[in-house]
């Protein structure tokens, strides 16, 4: 038994290692494997600096020297965008870098007030480009995962919407029923 002036403890947390499951996709070729093409979707620790930022970026520097064609899909506002070489002022971006014309690359800037762009998903050179309407596909993705009843768009945003942007959201709500 303890002595009864013994300390008695304090409950508490201790902090654990958060694991994060970064997602991409590749598209590959059916006969070797090799990989013809990534497609990211950036995440907050990939625009934040830190170890997320520099791991991403060794690994995009590494897809960039290499013969597989990336697509960078950024639809985040806040953090650092990824850089290229010329000042973009968009909250959004989408880069489409084929290996074959490097460092020339596509970028597709855009508002929160547009839709999300059609893309070209480069694959061998020779080979005809598929495109993806891609708020097709988020649409899609919204509609499936009924992220209408989980996303509270009433909460404040960092960075804050602009006048503009901010009369949009509520217009675009209006239209859409809403649980929340």
């Amino acid at each position: 038994a303890l002595p009864s002036s013994a300390t008695k403890p304090i409950p508490v947390q201790v902090p654990m290692p958060a694991e994060v499951t970064e997602r991409f996709l590749e598209v590959r070729l059916t006969q070797s494997g090799d990989i013809v093409c990534v497609i990211e979707v950036l995440s907050p620790k990939n625009k934040r600096s830190g170890i997320g930022r520099e791991t991403y970026q060794t690994k995009r520097q590494k897809i960039l020297q290499s013969q597989t064609n990336l697509i960078e899909i950024d639809l985040l506002r806040g953090g650092e965008p990824m850089p290229v070489l010329v000042t973009i002022e968009a909250s959004y971006r989408v880069l489409v870098s084929r290996s074959h014309s490097r460092p020339a690359a596509d970028l597709y800037a855009f508002a929160l007030t547009e839709p999300l762009p059609t893309i070209p998903i480069p694959l061998l050179a020779e080979d005809a480009e598929p495109v993806v309407d891609l708020q097709a596909v988020l649409n899609d993705i919204y509609t499936r995962a009924r992220f209408d009843l989980s996303i509270d768009y009433k909460q404040s945003l960092k960075p804050a919407l602009s006048e503009d942007e901010t009369t949009w959201v509520k217009t675009t709500l209006a239209k859409t029923p809403q649980d929340n």
